[in-house]
C-alpha cells in the first residue's frame, strides 16, 4: 500500500516561540531527491539548521529543521516540496519518478520588459516582487538611457505555469505598477518562445576572475577574510565503517545553501545517500555525515573516484560561487557565477542578492545580463552587472566584492 498523498511532506510548526520548524518527506527514493528539495527550500529563503536522511534505496524519510522569515508562504512551500517527489502506486507500493518516463515538458518563457525613469534600488525590487510572484529569471537585460530612463528585458518561466491566462499577467503588471509607482512609463508581459532565450546566448568566454583556476587568483584583503579556507573545511572518507556503504565526514562553516551545495555536488555524480545527519554547532559550525553509495549499489572504492569527490566538495564548499569586480576602462562590472546542475537548474535567488546588496550599498546597475557559459566542461551562469560610472572609485572594488560575497553566503 501506498501511502496518503497529504502525508508525503508534513510540516509543522515549532514547539516553542523563535525553534525551528520541522519539514517531514516520506516518499519513494530517487538520485539528487534531497538536492531538489534543498532548491526549493532555498528559494523560500528557509535556512536549514538541522537534516536527517534514510533510505532503502527505494522508499527514503527525510528530515529538515529549518528557520525563516515570519512572512514564509508554508501552504505554498509544502505544494512544491511535494511536486518535487517522485509520485507512487496506492495499489502496489512501486514508485515510479516521471520524468525517467517521459521527460517533463520545458516551461513556457514568457518576455517581461517595461521602460521606467531609473532610481535607487529599482532592479532590486522589482526583482523581489518577481521571486515573491514565484516567476523565475532565466535571462535579464537591463540597459540604462542617456536621458534617465531604463529599459528592462526579463525572460521568465512561471512556477505556477499560470502566466497565460490574463488574471496573471495583470496581477503581475499591477503589483510592478505598484512597486515603481511614478516612475514606471510602460510594462507588458508577453509569451516567446525558448528559442528567443537562447539565440542571443553569449560566448563560453570568460576572463580568467571567473574560471575554475579562480582560486589562486589575488583577492582584495576583506573579501580573502571573508573567504573560507581550505584549512577551514575538513572532508574525511571512509570504507571501513560499513561493508556497504562510504561514509563521508565533513566539518565546515555554515552558509546560505550549504546543504544544497553539497547535494548538487553528489548528485551530479551520480550518489545515493543511504543515511545521513547535518546539524549546526556552536559559532556557525557544521558537521555532516553521509553513508553513500554508488548508482550501481556499491562503496566508492576508487581512490581516483574518491580523490575527485572530496576535492569537488571541498571546492564547493569553500567558494560555492564565483565573485569579481572587474575594470573596464573607466567603468566597474561585477561578475557573479553560479555553478549549473548537470540538470541545467543554479542555484536560485542569486540576482535577487546581487541586487539586494548593490542596494544596501546604494551602488547604481547602470546595465545588468544573465547568460549560460561552459567553462572546462562545466556551465556556469553568469551575471554581469555594470554599475554606474559614478561609483568607479578607486577604493569601492573592496566594498562591492565584500558585500556580494557576504550576501550570497548569508552572512550579512
Amino acid at each position: 500500500m501506498g501511502i496518503l498523498y497529504d502525508d508525503v511532506v508534513i510540516i509543522r510548526e515549532p514547539e516553542k516561540e523563535g525553534g525551528p520548524t520541522v519539514i517531514t518527506v516520506n516518499c519513494p527514493d530517487k538520485t539528487g531527491l534531497g538536492c531538489d528539495l534543498c532548491r526549493i527550500i532555498l528559494f523560500f529563503g528557509l535556512n536549514i539548521v538541522r537534516g536527517d536522511v534514510s533510505t532503502d534505496g527505494r522508499w527514503c524519510y527525510i528530515v529538515f529543521w529549518v528557520v525563516g522569515k515570519p512572512e514564509t508562504r508554508w501552504n505554498l512551500l509544502l505544494k512544491r516540496l511535494i511536486a518535487a517527489c517522485p509520485t507512487c502506486s496506492s495499489a502496489s507500493g512501486i514508485s515510479y519518478y516521471l520524468s525517467e518516463l517521459q521527460p517533463p515538458k520545458p516551461p513556457d518563457v514568457f518576455l517581461l520588459k517595461f521602460c521606467c525613469y531609473d532610481r535607487k534600488g529599482l532592479l532590486h525590487d522589482v526583482t523581489e516582487v518577481l521571486c515573491e510572484l514565484e516567476l523565475a529569471i532565466k535571462k535579464v537585460k537591463v540597459s540604462t538611457t542617456p536621458d534617465g530612463k531604463v529599459m528592462d528585458l526579463f525572460f521568465i518561466t512561471d512556477t505556477r505555469e499560470l502566466l497565460h491566462t490574463k488574471t496573471r499577467r495583470e496581477d503581475t503588471i499591477e503589483q510592478l505598477r505598484a512597486i515603481m509607482k511614478d516612475v514606471v512609463v510602460s510594462i507588458d508581459i508577453e509569451l516567446v518562445g525558448p528559442e528567443i532565450t537562447t539565440c542571443s546566448q553569449a560566448s563560453s568566454f570568460l576572463p580568467t576572475e571567473i574560471t575554475e583556476s579562480d582560486f589562486d587568483v589575488e583577492l582584495s584583503d576583506s573579501v580573502r577574510s571573508a573567504t573560507l579556507t581550505s584549512e577551514s573545511v575538513s572532508i574525511t572518507m571512509d570504507n571501513l565503517l560499513s561493508p556497504s556503504l562510504t561514509l563521508v565526514q565533513i566539518i565546515c562553516q555554515d552558509h546560505k545553501g550549504l546543504l544544497y551545495d553539497i547535494m548538487r555536488t553528489l548528485k551530479d555524480y551520480n550518489i545515493q545517500i543511504s543515511y545521513g545527519r547535518f546539524s549546526i554547532k556552536s559559532r556557525g559550525k557544521c558537521e555532516i555525515d553521509l553513508f553513500i553509495m554508488q548508482s550501481d549499489g556499491k562503496k566508492v572504492v576508487d581512490p581516483n573516484k574518491m580523490r575527485l569527490l572530496s576535492s569537488r566538495l571541498r571546492m564547493e564548499l569553500i567558494r560555492p560561487l564565483r565573485v569579481a569586480v572587474i575594470s573596464k576602462g573607466p567603468d566597474m562590472e561585477l561578475m557573479v557565477a553560479n555553478p549549473v546542475e548537470l540538470s541545467s537548474q543554479g542555484r536560485p535567488l542569486v540576482f535577487y542578492d546581487i541586487t539586494h546588496a548593490l542596494k544596501k550599498l546604494g551602488i547604481c546597475i547602470f546595465s545588468a545580463e544573465i547568460g549560460r557559459h561552459v567553462i572546462e566542461d562545466r556551465e556556469w551562469e553568469v551575471y554581469k552587472v555594470l554599475l554606474d560610472e559614478g561609483e568607479a572609485l578607486s577604493g569601492a572594488r573592496n566594498r562591492i566584492e565584500e558585500g556580494v560575497w557576504k550576501m550570497l553566503m548569508g552572512w550579512e
